[in-house]
């Protein structure tokens, strides 16, 4: 019998595979987006100190928004996350997306920071 291959699971291979290249250090954290059915969080990672330095989520008490699992709060989320990081001193970070395709809430969420004034 086939049995199928556990979404999740396959998604977390590639991410350990793309973790193996990418770090986030003290001047260039690493942004990080893992996204549930409901929800989507940002944070950026110094690896080296192994530190939260921001972080954003649907979930946030701020929100404004009421529904969370859709493109429109991703940009928001992104917004949030580089709101949040210049205020720190962060300009330059280095992109992960979390082992999940760069498209749909994902992608909004980069280019809402990158427009927001984050670089990567």
């Amino acid at each position: 019998m086939i049995t199928k291959a556990d979404k999740n699971a396959v998604r977390k291979k590639r991410h350990a595979r793309v973790r193996r290249t990418i770090t986030g250090t003290a001047e260039r954290p690493r942004l990080n987006v893992y996204r549930s059915n409901n929800h989507i969080y940002a944070q950026l990672i110094d690896d080296e100190s192994q530190t939260t330095v921001a972080s954003a989520s649907t979930n946030d008490n701020g929100f404004d928004l009421d529904t969370t699992g859709n493109v429109e709060a991703a940009k928001r989320v992104g917004q949030l996350v580089a709101e949040r990081a210049q205020k720190n001193g962060f300009k330059n970070v280095v992109f992960d997306r979390g082992g999940y395709l760069y498209h749909g809430r994902v992608k909004a969420l980069a280019e809402a920071a990158r427009e927001a004034g984050l670089e990567f």
